[in-house]
């Protein structure tokens, strides 16, 4: 009792020191750098990463964009070009008059050259940045082009993506988190015994929230998925932790006279309810950490550390504001909305077959649906975004103007024989969906020595060790045609040159779909059986970690099956951190439950009379806690025009409302069949009686 006799000793030290701490964390927060670029997150040693290494180090070019460029003369378009070229970051603009200062006649230069720049009413300049794609300075050179540019032009390219995405975010998350916490308030008026214990809550929560985000800063960075949910998700899977804490707190104000002895005795079990309640969700987080996309980890971590300080608060800042308002607490007391749940799990448990027909009827549809979700996502970061945004519109322009949906570049060993090359490019024109093979040979055609062209030029796509070629393609980024195209191409090209490598956002994306594919199911494995052994320890039992699970797995399969069915398709993310994220965030309530009828039949109860008062006692936490985290997603689902962050709020929303109904209906009937080998395979229950078990066992 030493720690929570010093909490309640020293409650006005502790919130001066939380005060203290918000200043260095909103500093850190303001400092904390924000990753829009999915792609920096795939492993180091896959050769589309290497390859993007090397066009750095060797050209100087990382980041690129193409510009369409609509009704405008050549000579305007050419000044528009020497503009863009003055920009401090632009390593080089190529467009199809790039020759002209050779003094090499236009009329010289090859047709397809001409028609692959050109259309009847607009033109085409690929761009080369000398920073990387997500970089700020990317962001700021694609803000400079575009006012250079006018609304004649349009830019493509990731640069222009992270760039509309990022400026998105910026604008709708403070937006989002206020309705989520509006909402998240609602929720709690409405289902909580006072008017003012939301906001005290919120602001417990809220202070370890800012500390989470504050101490970011010493990652260097954060991915923009975990900057955008963050504070929402912690939100919402750490607000169980205060509930217990107020109702534990009125349960002992009816046992002490003094309410620091209540506070005391409360803090006491409520650091033991939330270690165990904690564990799970920490455990879901961690599992992230074993992705090869290493986003997840980014994710897992941040969320692992707010799990943990919502732990901290929940015993330490949130005890000492309860103390501090106390009076005012206790005189805005109402009643929960929650009806008394004795009748429903009355009712719950007089039908409780019932219910394990709709669990075996349920358990196909669903897993059926969550398999067929998982091959329906989509990975082109660009269907995140709304119709209207620039890059979109100019993904569009230049799908209908110049028929290019991607662009690959490939990187040649330079010593690479010219007749060799020219095979391969021809081979490569003649594969489906190719548009057109650019090199330095197709640009100046054959009527034109390569050696009688100045350094200049010949740098813009040769280095020491590459030769830099841009294949332009009909098929969209992270399609099954592109990855087909993708897969034929690099045969293609290792037949000729085995160290050559092809990359660009379509080859990284099929290698991010590899990647997470594998990822996927490492993560569900780890997350079950690291959650499989907490309940095991929590709950000492061998046969209830397998019930419980089974419970939430089908919460799960019905979540994720639903947008199968409603004909929706899924950013690639939201599958992997969801199942884990619900798994570990819901199992919760479960436990709570299962804890409950343990207790209950220690004490010589029968089964169905220790499953009626461990439902009546559990349904209001469960409700609370789940409509809570439903309410706190869903204001975000409302207001983000960020798919990627809808679909993956959306997901959570109902995985709470599904899980919380599969633990209320058909968990009981669960434990009510398995009863017998439940009391078999947990310890301290092999002495109880189960001959009076009425109905189904086993």
């Amino acid at each position: 009792m030493k720690f929570t006799n010093w909490v309640v000793k020293f409650r006005i030290p502790v919130l001066i020191v939380t005060f203290l701490l918000l200043i260095p964390s909103i500093l850190g927060y303001q400092k904390t750098r924000v990753n829009y670029d999915m792609l920096n997150y795939l492993p180091e040693d896959l050769e589309t990463v290497i390859g993007q290494n090397e066009l750095m180090n060797d050209f100087g070019k990382g980041a690129f964009s193409l510009i369409i460029v609509e009704n405008m003369s050549n000579s305007d378009v050419a000044a528009l070009k020497a503009k863009i070229e003055k920009l401090e970051h632009v390593n080089s603009v190529i467009w199809y008059d790039s020759l002209a200062d050779v003094s090499i006649p236009m009329e010289l230069l090859p047709d397809k050259v001409y028609k692959a720049f050109n259309t009847d009413h607009s033109t085409l300049m690929a761009v080369f940045m000398d920073i990387s794609t997500s970089s700020e300075e990317a962001i700021q050179t694609v803000r400079e082009m575009r006012r250079i540019c006018g609304k004649q032009c349009f830019i493509s390219g990731m640069s222009a993506l992270v760039t509309d995405l990022k400026d998105l975010c910026e604008q709708q998350e403070p937006i989002y988190v206020a309705i989520a916490v509006a909402f998240a308030c609602a929720s709690m008026l409405l289902f909580l015994d006072s008017w003012l214990i939301p906001f005290v809550f919120l602001a417990s929560i809220g202070t370890m929230i800012m500390i989470n985000l504050g101490t970011n800063y010493f990652f260097g960075e954060i991915s923009y998925i975990t900057k955008a949910i963050s504070a929402v998700l912690q939100l919402a899977v750490t607000m169980d932790y205060s509930i217990f804490l107020w109702n534990s707190y009125n349960e002992q104000r009816q046992k002490f006279s003094d309410n620091h002895e209540a506070m005391a005795a409360a803090i006491k079990e409520t650091l033991v309810s939330v270690i165990g309640s904690s564990a799970t969700t920490i455990a879901g987080f961690i599992a992230l950490c074993f992705m090869s996309f290493t986003m997840g980890r980014d994710l897992g971590i941040v969320m692992a550390k707010g799990t943990l300080l919502g732990v901290i608060g929940s015993v330490t800042v949130l005890p000492s504001i309860i103390l501090v308002l106390d009076k005012p607490l206790q005189k805005t007391r109402h009643r929960s909305v929650i009806p008394n749940a004795a009748g429903i799990a009355k009712g719950i448990v007089r039908i409780f077959p019932v219910f394990l027909v709709v669990f075996v009827l349920l358990i196909p549809p669903a897993y059926y649906g969550y398999r067929k979700t998982n091959s329906e996502v989509y990975y082109d970061m660009g269907q995140c975004l709304p119709d209207d945004i620039d890059f979109v519109v100019a993904a569009r322009k230049l799908r209908e103007d110049f028929n290019i949906a991607s662009t690959h570049m490939l990187l040649v060993e330079r010593d690479t024989p010219s007749k060799d090359i020219r095979s391969m490019v021809k081979e490569m024109k003649q594969v489906d969906g190719v548009k057109d093979v650019l090199s330095l040979e197709s640009v100046i055609g054959s009527r034109i020595p390569e050696e009688i062209l100045p350094d200049s030029v010949v740098d813009k796509l040769k280095s020491d060790k590459w030769e830099l070629m841009m294949i332009t393609s009909e098929y969209k980024v992270a399609s099954d045609e592109v990855n087909g195209q993708i897969d034929r191409l690099n045969s293609i090209l290792k037949k000729y040159d085995e160290g050559g490598m092809l990359i660009g956002e379509a080859p990284c994306m099929k290698d991010m779909i590899e990647v997470t594919d594998r990822d996927f199911a490492m993560v569900n494995m780890v997350s079950v059986i690291l959650i499989f052994v907490i309940i095991a320890l929590v709950e000492q039992s061998l046969s209830l970690p397998f019930i419980l699970i089974a419970v939430i797995e089908l919460a799960i399969f019905i979540n994720l099956g639903l947008p199968h069915y409603f004909g929706q398709s899924l950013p690639f993310i939201a599958p992997i951190c969801i199942s884990t994220i619900q798994l570990g965030a819901t199992v919760d309530y479960a436990i709570l439950m299962t804890t409950r009828y343990k207790s209950e039949r220690m004490n010589g109860k029968d089964r169905k009379e220790a499953a009626k008062i461990a439902l009546s006692a559990s349904i209001p936490s469960i409700i609370v806690s789940g409509m809570g985290m439903f309410a706190a997603t869903m204001g975000v689902v409302v207001y983000s025009d960020i798919d990627i962050i809808r679909s993956m709020c959306r997901l959570l929303a109902r995985g709470a409302v599904t899980s919380m109904l599969t633990v209320i209906f058909i968990l009981p009937a669960l434990l009510l069949l398995f009863d017998k080998l439940i009391c078999k395979t947990t310890s301290g229950m092999k002495t109880i009686s189960t001959k009076h078990s009425e109905g189904i066992a086993v």
